[in-house]
């Protein structure tokens, strides 16, 4: 068998050529074998984060369950200081005070200052409904025809 100069034979040389470190093979090969590399890298980084993220999507489910019926389970009206509900037909001292948000009781001088804020927000020329707007005027009239009149009966 004829030898190379690397003492090895012509087929072997051939062969084994394109691992040898001065080889004549093709300068791109080496490039081409990195990027390879790289490729199958992030193939597989791409292929665990979908497993992960189906792995997530199914134990979210569940959790997801047990999560809205704890929900539920929590009393809405601890939560909101809101009043629950439409209007009644005729309004009561009760829902007037709810309405403007001051007590039954408060004085003249704090129901037109909540009927004040009030209307500031929700004016009907500033956008404001005009039926709410119409309900907070008639809870201050309902609250300030009832309301204690301290300074006037003194007169």
């Amino acid at each position: 068998m004829a030898t190379s100069s690397g003492g090895m034979a012509s087929s072997d040389a051939l062969h084994y050529a394109e691992y040898r470190r001065g080889s004549t093979g093709t300068p791109g090969a080496d490039i081409d074998r990195r990027l390879g590399g790289t490729m199958i890298a992030v193939g597989l980084g791409v292929a665990a984060a979908a497993f992960a993220g189906r792995f997530a999507f199914q134990l979210w489910k569940p959790l997801g369950q047990v999560i809205m019926e704890n929900a539920k389970k929590i009393s809405t009206p601890t939560l909101s200081y809101y009043y629950r509900g439409g209007f009644e037909q005729k309004m009561s001292r009760r829902e007037a005070s709810l309405i403007l948000g001051v007590s039954p009781s408060a004085s003249k001088s704090k129901i037109r200052m909540a009927h004040r804020k009030i209307m500031i927000l929700n004016h009907p020329d500033k956008g404001g409904s005009p039926y709410i707007a119409m309900k907070v005027n008639e809870a201050k009239d309902l609250l300030e025809s009832s309301a204690k009149q301290g300074h006037k009966r003194d007169e």
